[in-house]
């Protein structure tokens, strides 16, 4: 190979000036705010190491909603939208883990100022009478995974026959990038945000019209873990407040040179912070004790200052976004009332933490190797204080982000880092162990399996009052699989037991029912199928087959004592418990 290279050798006798006729595109838009264009945007270009420390911000605070302006281009095919077949589901949205397809609901009026090849079509629904539905793709955020397409159930079908071509389909993108840049620049800049009247947040296909704020992370094509951290902020991302464990989460989280946590249109989004990669559930806990104590005080001097006003925000209902909007509205209220108090020391210190008033939903979130390895002894603290913070593990069952590396997490038979020959023992059960406790709430969930169980378990984490584990299957490019059907993979470890969906509400024990609800059916296909369809099991059989056979036997032997297991606990009697007996 060397002496080919040296015989190869040419010399090249290149311009001393440069000759080309066109110039490079800028590396943000214009329109970027300023500090993108003069900070961001040299870091993007490489120049970092020029940039003056007093560009940068003192406080150690970030601007954030800039991946926006980065534009990668990275896609060769992008997915098309076909409204004749499109059944308005918006699961292609929920499954997005970059958030670069999108639906709208909007008043015709707004076609007046529509680009010419814009596609729209009449909303579904008795409700929205009058109103039109558009899907756009961002083409130039978009990195083409193919996940959408693959979870589309509306297929066009000839002679009652189904074929290949769906509401969704992947085309080039080079050819269609101008025309849907164009499309994507109105879909988000003139047509307005969904009204959130129009539709049920607490569903699938309601959420995905509430604006993403996490959008075009630099994590894989495909990954499996975003499209959580995404629901998560449509759902609560407004008064979110984020502890982030090192890992994959915090990288394509808050990386620089930019930032994909983003705002809505009135400015609120996720505030965000990364931890050290064992101290995350601490952090967490940090923010929710001081989250508390801030409105605690806050409450001390409205009962002070503004009394007539201390019944209503003390007792307001924020379960839902409906009284955390009109708890909102009582803020401003209160803040336009000080201004007619000279007390100006604790004026000002009100007005300062008013905002804690709203109450905030606080997360934890992090990978498998945090949560069952490194931070357990953490997490288990924080779960067994009873205080109100939701934990979000994206479960990848290996180290990710420091390249693969087994962790407790890990099933047996699958290869890893520390595991070459295949893990010998079982996947720790997180949930179990949590659920022990009596007082966690505790969900299993896999979008790929079930958005709807997805949607409803984070739904009622966030709203159980105590704390929280939401435990997420997360496809991942270091289990060896076609990303593009990463879903799929979901479904099947869901169909073979290896992955049970449950939710354990406490809640449920006052009224006399089990907290354990299953929602997983029996399984119906071999450990082996599932198993098999990923390098991380298959590579076992070429090196050592009778390893191999005998590990995945074991493996189905875990699926079915899991299965039984829970189904047993799932079919107790707690009528005795309730308190109404």
């Amino acid at each position: 190979a060397v002496d080919g290279a040296l015989n190869a050798l040419e010399k090249v006798d290149y311009p001393n000036q440069v000759t080309a006729t066109k110039a490079r595109p800028p590396i943000v838009p214009e329109h970027a705010p300023e500090f993108v264009k003069t900070v961001t945007a040299e870091i993007i270009a490489g120049k970092g190491d020029t940039l003056p420390v007093s560009v940068f911000p003192d406080d150690g605070t970030y601007m954030t909603g800039t991946t926006q302006y980065e534009k990668r281009n990275v896609a060769v095919d992008i997915p098309v939208w076909e409204p004749e077949l499109c059944i308005q589901c918006n699961i292609c949205s929920i499954v997005c883990p970059h958030a670069a397809i999108r639906p709208k609901l909007f008043d015709p009026k707004f076609l007046e100022q529509a680009p010419p090849e814009f596609k729209y079509i009449k909303a579904k629904g008795k409700q929205l009478e009058g109103m039109l539905y558009s899907l756009q793709v961002a083409p130039e955020d978009c990195t083409g995974c193919e996940s959408c397409v693959h979870a589309c159930p509306a297929v066009k079908k000839v002679d009652g026959e189904k074929t290949d071509f769906k509401a969704i389909n992947m085309a080039q993108q080079l050819p269609i990038r101008e025309r849907e840049a164009k499309n994507w620049d109105f879909f988000i800049n003139t047509l307005p945000d969904t009204d959130p009247s129009l539709y049920n947040i607490e569903t699938v296909k309601g959420s995905q019209f509430a604006k993403p704020l996490f959008e075009f992370s630099g994590a894989c094509a495909g990954c499996g873990e975003t499209p959580y951290v995404k629901l998560m902020t449509q759902l609560f991302g407004d008064r979110a407040v984020c502890g982030n464990a090192t890992g994959c989460s915090s990288i394509y989280g808050g990386n620089l040179p930019t930032t994909p946590y983003c705002q809505r249109a009135d400015g609120r989004g996720p505030a965000w912070s990364n931890s050290l990669f064992e101290d995350c559930a601490e952090f967490g806990f940090g923010m929710r004790l001081t989250a508390d104590k801030l409105k605690e005080y806050a409450l001390e001097l409205v009962h002070e200052l503004v009394p007539d006003m201390y019944e209503e925000l003390a007792g307001a209902d924020q379960s839902k976004q409906e009284g955390i909007e009109k708890q909102r509205e009582r803020v401003q209220l209160l803040k336009k009332k000080l201004g007619s108090i000279n007390d100006s020391k604790r004026v000002l210190a009100l007005r300062d933490i008013a905002d804690f008033l709203v109450n905030k939903s606080v997360w934890a979130i992090g990978g498998d190797g945090w949560a069952y390895d490194i931070g357990f002894g953490g997490l288990d603290h924080v779960l067994a204080s009873g205080m109100n913070v939701n934990v979000l593990v994206l479960d990848t069952e290996v180290y990710s982000n420091t390249g693969g590396q087994m962790s407790k997490a890990t099933p047996r038979g699958a290869t890893a880092q520390f595991a070459a020959a295949g893990k010998p023992r079982p996947k720790k059960d997180l949930g179990m162990m949590i659920m022990a406790y009596g007082n966690v709430y505790v969900a299993q969930v896999a979008i790929g399996a079930s958005h709807n169980q997805t949607v409803k378990a984070m739904v009622e984490a966030e709203r159980y009052n105590g704390p929280s584990l939401l435990i997420c299957y997360s496809h991942c490019i270091a289990h060896g699989i076609d990303m593009a059907r990463g879903l799929h993979n979901e479904e099947m470890a869901v169909k073979c037991g290896h992955w049970l969906l449950y939710r354990y509400n406490p809640d449920l024990v006052k009224h006399g029912k089990n907290p354990l609800q299953l929602d997983s059916k029996e399984p119906s296909v071999k450990f082996q199928e599932y198993a098999y369809a990923e390098n991380r099991f298959r590579t076992l059989l070429s090196s050592h087959p009778e390893r191999a056979k005998e590990l995945i036997e074991l493996g189905q032997g875990d699926c079915d004592r899991r299965w039984r297991l829970y189904k047993h606990l799932a079919s107790m009697d707690y009528s005795a418990f309730s308190d109404e007996s």
